[in-house]
């Protein structure tokens, strides 16, 4: 009697938790749209007064933040969907691979953006470790 509490207990929380995964999801692809077209809005403003080549510069920049910060919701919601699903080792399996896919993407993306790696401060110029 107590397994079938504790069953219908998280299978409770799975149906209640699950539509803030998909929520996080839409959340997630809705900030990268927005960021696409908030960052041409602003590659179309400054085209003509800054000229094509630092337009362009911002243009992947501003791209490059909306996609990062639609990245990080996606993983959250990645995360929150699989704590609340049964485990299995393919589950996991999947969760991990989709989270080492999306932190390379955000690493190269922050890099990209920076111009530097991600642990280097602004005008450290030195090749070596601290």
């Amino acid at each position: 009697m107590q397994a079938e509490i504790v069953g219908g207990g998280s299978e409770t929380i799975h149906r209640l938790i699950e539509p803030v995964a998909q929520a996080l999801e839409v959340a997630g692809v809705a900030v990268i749209a927005v960021g696409v077209v908030l960052a041409t809005l602003a590659f179309a403003r400054e085209l003509r007064p800054r000229g094509w080549e630092a337009a362009y510069s911002r243009y992947r920049a501003n791209l490059g933040r909306g996609i990062l910060l639609g990245l990080e919701v996606l993983v959250g919601a990645d995360i929150i969907a699989t704590v609340t699903a049964p485990l299995t080792w393919t589950s996991v399996g999947l969760l991990a691979a989709i989270v080492l896919i999306r932190t390379f993407l955000s690493f190269s993306l922050e890099t990209e953006i920076e111009g530097r790696l991600p642990w280097k401060q602004r005008g450290d110029t030195s090749g070596g470790e601290r």
